[in-house]
């Protein structure tokens, strides 16, 4: 199934009703994505608040097309591909979406028989009730470092490979354009090398002749300085020149013996880094760990009772911020959630390999 018809497919609800459900996820990027395959074969419901207009989290954010090397089974993945056959795969558990929309409040609930519910506000007044709460929210909210240059906002989202860009989510949109990189780090060098083939022309600025990034991306770069592909400047930018609103035309670059130089360009991508903020889930009265939430390894719950905590949001000794480690988290978090969702219930533990029951739910023939 193409990329269009599994985001049509989607159970996308309107914003500003009051849902209930078995479970809410708070985030919906891979890790936020699997947990829906999980407890959809314990015959648990969810329902995914993002305040991305798409699935996919960070990978269909911030590098949809950047490839991604260690997911078992996939030798190579672009981020945007991942989140497609995630989707493909949790399609038979009838998930529903509420993107555009960030989880601002949590307030438990008692319910006339003793048990706990949970409700979620969000900030579009949308409110779902729900016996556990899932946080897959990354690190939050991640925004990126702007350059201080005068001005830049006028520049921003102007279309298609046109003014200034801090992510890149579709290279065919920077092809034929006059590129100017600005970053010494992976995301910087890796678009360098990456838009070379497409862009008329790339230039990477920097203020200094060294890199942070990958010494392999590195070298890769100055060999396409070298054959004559790109254009490498050492200084840094300072003035954007163009129809504020309408077009970039150039951008003034000071190099470091204070010369100003002038580049024409189409684009300008500054790759400064992200800053996270975790914005209003630190209020959600759970305890913190230098922005991050304390779990237990054996359910990835919280402090907070029905309340879990998985990917890189969380945190335990020995923690890898991996998708894979978040995968992991997900499948022991949902066997704690179903203990919530069907209290009354025995929880057998069956193999999709072996279970003709759970074959049926994941629709398989």
């Amino acid at each position: 199934m193409s990329h269009a018809d599994l985001i049509a497919s989607l159970d996308v609800l309107e914003a500003g009703q009051s849902w209930t459900t078995d479970v809410i996820i708070i985030g919906a990027g891979p890790v936020g994505l699997f947990s829906v395959f999980e407890l959809g074969l314990l015959d648990i419901k969810a329902h995914l608040v993002d305040i991305l207009d798409k699935p996919g989290g960070q990978c269909a954010e911030l590098y949809p097309e950047k490839p991604i090397y260690d997911i078992p089974a996939w030798p190579i993945i672009s981020g945007s591909d991942l989140t497609d056959r995630l989707l493909e795969q949790i399609a038979p558990f009838g998930a529903k979406y509420h993107f555009n929309e960030m989880a601002v409040a949590i307030e438990k609930v008692e319910q006339d028989d003793g048990t706990i519910k949970w409700k979620l506000t969000t900030d579009q007044g949308t409110t779902i009730e729900a016996r556990c709460i899932i946080i897959a929210a990354g690190g939050g909210s991640f925004q990126p470092k702007k350059p201080p240059i005068p001005g830049i906002d006028g520049f921003e989202n102007l279309g298609a490979g046109k003014g200034v860009h801090y992510a890149v989510r579709k290279m065919e949109a920077f092809r034929g354009k006059r590129i100017v990189i600005s970053g010494g780090g992976d995301s910087a060098l890796d678009w360098t090398v990456n838009l070379a083939n497409v862009a008329e022309r790339i230039t990477l600025v920097h203020r200094r002749d060294d890199f942070r990034a990958a010494p392999h991306t590195v070298a890769q770069m100055r060999q396409l300085v070298a054959d004559g592909k790109m254009d490498l400047v050492i200084g840094q930018a300072t003035a954007l020149k163009g129809e504020t609103g309408h077009n970039l035309e150039a951008i003034t670059i000071e190099d470091n013996d204070g010369n100003e130089l002038h580049i024409d360009a189409d684009a300008f991508l500054p790759f400064f880094g992200l800053t996270m903020k975790l914005g209003p889930v630190a209020e959600f009265g759970l305890n913190l760990h230098e922005n991050l939430i304390p779990v237990d390894t054996e359910k990835f719950e919280t402090s907070t009772k029905q309340v879990f905590a998985i990917g890189d949001i969380n945190y335990y000794p020995g923690k890898l911020k991996l998708i894979l480690s978040g995968f992991h988290e997900a499948a022991l978090m949902s066997q704690q959630a179903f203990r919530y969702v069907y209290p009354e219930k025995k929880l057998r533990f069956q193999y999709t390999t072996s279970s003709s029951e759970l074959q049926k739910k994941m629709g398989v023939k």
